[in-house]
């Protein structure tokens, strides 16, 4: 896992620069972004990133950089660090991690 001295909005900015231009959600057991669905079997994590807020923190976050295996798809997704974090199943976890 990567620490930036920049910011999440400037690392989204590098990663869509490189490609990554779908926003995927967390569900449950899978990846989400509009009508497609990504179980763990089917992507690749390709780069974390670690943001700490300064003085909140509410205001840590982690950026995956995700590649589907076809190589149809890359995109990003944010999710909060620790207590807030999105729930999901054992299987996705893993695939964060």
């Amino acid at each position: 896992m990567q620490h930036y001295e920049t910011t999440l909005v400037e690392t989204l900015e590098k990663l869509r620069k490189k490609g990554y231009t779908e926003d995927f959600n967390i569900r449950f057991d899978s990846l989400i972004c509009g009508d497609v669905c990504l179980l763990p079997s089917q992507f690749e994590v390709d780069q974390t990133f670690r943001f700490e807020g300064n003085t909140d923190p509410s205001d840590e976050a982690i950026l995956y950089a995700i590649s589907s295996l076809d190589g149809k798809l890359k995109g990003v997704v944010v999710n909060s660090y620790g207590v807030y974090s999105d729930d999901m199943t054992d299987e996705l976890m893993e695939k964060f991690k």
